[in-house]
């Protein structure tokens, strides 16, 4: 009997598919257009769907930068997580209650040029807080991973060898 081994790659999240709407917190997922706007999923255990309609402010993340002193004026999203990554891990040493000394000195690390008139304390916040909730529920966005296989090359070659004995 052969058995045969079939690699599937499993669809990989991006900053083009993850939202935050103004006023709530937390991010959520694009799930699918409606005629009066869009299904969101959050990004979090429940799971929860909304439904967003041009009422509301929607961003999505790969549209989001961050201020800076330099001469391209911004810095995007994707870089800034994934050199907060680079340079703490799992545990960025704050969190979303961390007072705004700590905040600043934070983002300094990371972006020694942010625009501290620009961007505020609250923004600060929710950089800390998208951080920690991409690591948990889409953690391919700050690895960078293209596409994630659903067996690992080990298993498919055990699968291969398995496969060429019983030949």
């Amino acid at each position: 009997m052969h058995k045969w081994l079939v690699c599937r790659p499993i669809k990989i999240m991006t900053l083009s598919e993850i939202a935050t709407i103004s006023g709530k917190g937390g991010l959520y997922k694009v799930v699918a257009p409606t005629k009066s706007g869009v299904i969101l999923e959050s990004l979090d255990e429940a799971k929860a769907k909304v439904i967003a309609t041009s009422k509301d402010r929607l961003s999505l993340l790969h549209e989001i930068s961050i201020y800076t002193t330099t001469k391209e004026g911004t810095v995007p999203l994707q870089d800034v997580l994934k050199k907060i990554h680079q340079e703490y891990g799992d545990d960025p040493g704050v969190d979303a209650n961390s007072d705004s000394t700590e905040l600043k000195s934070f983002v300094k690390s990371i972006i020694p040029d942010f625009d501290e008139s620009r961007v505020y304390t609250s923004d600060m916040k929710k950089l800390v807080k998208w951080y920690e909730i991409l690591l948990k529920f889409a953690p391919e966005i700050i690895l960078g991973q293209e596409e994630k296989p659903s067996e690992s090359p080990t298993e498919e070659k055990q699968a291969e060898t398995k496969e060429s004995e019983n030949q």
